[in-house]
């Protein structure tokens, strides 16, 4: 099933995260990271920030960490970013 989605995302030119449903982060320097796709927080510090996925559990540590956006389809983060880890 998933060689099919993927086939099909790029037959109808659609991103194969969006059609197979699966986590898409992008970092902005040591300052931001925005996380598309998650699934639930299981964590939320100032430090440490856990996040479920389709992919498995992802954990972002820093300092000062802030939720500046919170969707439903996306996770928008700020603050000094130290380690993203995948889990």
């Amino acid at each position: 099933m998933f060689r099919v989605k993927e086939k099909m995302a790029g037959v109808l030119n659609v991103p194969k995260e969006i059609m197979l449903d699966m986590p898409l982060v992008m970092a902005t320097g040591r300052g931001e990271v925005s996380i598309e796709n998650y699934k639930n927080i299981l964590e939320f510090t100032d430090t440490k920030l856990r996040v479920g996925t389709k992919e498995g559990m992802m954990t972002i540590e820093g300092e000062q960490l802030k939720l500046r956006q919170l969707t439903s389809e996306n996770l928008l983060i700020s603050g000094r970013i130290t380690e993203i880890k995948y889990a």
